[in-house]
């Protein structure tokens, strides 16, 4: 696999951190996305660990999601925050897995990655549609590690 300034073009960030904003324009949620070069423990802990520390848990609504990828170990998780997981079930979350697994199988990481942030997008608009008072509450840009 590329190293991690190899996997996405700065273009292809930019492309994403726009499909973020635009996902974002319907719904209080936040996304992010954290890209790694390798995971050495659990990769789904790990993640675990990324969201907490990008504050992702400390949103008002605790409505946030994360796309973590590690590029190594050829892997990624989508987590959510205990707001959106306890309104849309595990079939949403697979579904969203299984659109980016299928771009990312075909070596199309920038486009699985959008996928899954249109995904996660609408799932937050639909329980969490955007109202006038809401803020951006987390950054947009991609995080590395």
């Amino acid at each position: 696999m590329p190293n991690i300034e190899q996997f996405l073009t700065s273009n292809e960030e930019a492309e994403i951190v726009e499909a973020i904003r635009i996902a974002e324009c319907d719904t209080s949620g936040e996304i992010r996305v954290h890209i790694e070069q390798k995971c050495d423990s659990d990769v789904y802990e790990h993640a675990l660990e990324v969201f907490h520390f990008l504050k992702m848990d400390n949103t008002a609504q605790r409505n946030g999601v994360l796309i973590y990828v590690a590029v190594d170990n050829k892997s990624f998780v989508i987590c959510g925050d205990q707001g959106i997981n306890n309104i849309v079930g595990a079939d949403f979350w697979n579904s969203t897995r299984d659109k980016i697994a299928t771009q990312f199988k075909s070596g199309n990481f920038k486009q699985g990655i959008i996928d899954g942030v249109r995904e996660a997008g609408k799932a937050l608009a639909q329980h969490f549609p955007w109202d006038h008072n809401d803020k951006n509450e987390l950054d947009n840009t991609i995080s590395k590690g």
